[in-house]
């Protein structure tokens, strides 16, 4: 039984991208496993809008105060310690005292991570994969709940810095939120524009109840044939001629935690094969490197799922 919270969220997020609610299943199922989401899509489609919505979606306390949500402009003169913060020297106390910087928040929105230089990225990784960042010789944890939403443009790649392998891995999933069809958009014509609609959003789960389930959710079954398949996907990957860098055991760690979720956002105390061949696209494409750059890498990975799902379960 899906939590009540839960079910409100959906529908406020929901009111926020118009007729996009399988994008907007997949973010909240991220939420529910504290993983790192990549937004990438043409500009206009919704991507920097949701990730305000969800920050005024969630309260810090019972009092009903929102969380903390930070938003940094990715642009070529960032530098690391704009996102860390920096250690600066107080003359009244004579010592250094540290400046945290955004990334010392509940969720932190990174719009076009794509257009920061490899340093600046660079220094999003441990705060991304461990919960911490390092300033000086001080690491600092942070918030229980922090993950980062990043967005990039797929087509406008002239001055951005192509995020490295290591930093795509630690985005759980990678999301196409796409254009409305032609029903949905008119209805967005005649309901205005969404940063309207934006302030009505109010909180309805708190970041407790979030956590929360996430300890709920690790228990719900994905059974050994799931896992051989999983296993069996990440291993064909590797060996695929078709590609240069195939699917990492982090990967497949990650794929389980989706599984979870997404068993749990369709009442169920089970994943299925099913689920499997729905999620590949969006948790594994952006995690390969493919021999020839110009090929299609969810078709890829959805090919290999598909055909290591028929080997082991015998149909799809």
């Amino acid at each position: 039984m899906i939590d009540k919270d839960i079910k409100e969220l959906t529908k406020q997020l929901n009111s926020i991208l118009i007729g996009k609610e399988n994008p907007v299943k997949k973010i909240i199922a991220n939420l529910l496993i504290g993983g790192n989401i990549l937004l990438e899509d043409m500009p206009g489609v919704g991507k920097t809008i949701i990730g305000k919505a969800i920050a005024r979606s969630i309260s810090k306390n019972e009092k009903g105060k929102v969380i903390d949500f930070k938003r940094i402009q990715g642009t070529p003169d960032l530098l690391p310690y704009d996102i860390t913060g920096v250690d600066i020297f107080d003359n009244s106390k004579n010592k250094f005292i540290f400046n945290p910087g955004p990334v010392f928040t509940d969720i932190l929105l990174a719009d076009e991570l794509n257009r920061t230089t490899p340093k600046v990225q660079s220094a999003l990784l441990q705060a991304m994969a461990e919960k911490e960042a390092t300033v000086g010789n001080i690491t600092y944890p942070l918030s229980d709940l922090f993950f980062v939403i990043a967005t990039q443009n797929p087509v406008e790649t002239e001055g951005t810095y192509p995020l490295p392998a290591a930093q795509l891995d630690r985005f759980s999933i990678c999301i196409k939120i796409g254009y409305p069809d032609l029903e949905h958009e008119v209805e967005i014509l005649e309901k205005g524009k969404s940063e309207e609609r934006l302030k009505k959003i109010k909180p309805v789960i708190s970041s407790k109840k979030i956590l929360s389930l996430r300890n709920d959710i690790k228990k719900i079954e994905v059974n050994t044939k799931l896992k051989n398949a999983i296993a069996s996907i990440c291993k064909t990957t590797r060996n695929s001629k078709e590609i240069r860098l195939g699917l990492s055991t982090r990967a497949a760690l990650m794929m389980v935690d989706m599984l979870q979720a997404n068993a749990y956002l369709k009442e169920r105390a089970y994943a299925t094969d099913q689920d499997l061949a729905d999620l590949c696209e969006d948790v594994w494409s952006h995690r390969i490197i493919t021999a020839n750059p110009e090929v299609n890498k969810r078709e890829i990975v959805s090919k290999i799922t598909r055909t290591e799902i028929r080997k082991i379960f015998a149909s799809v």
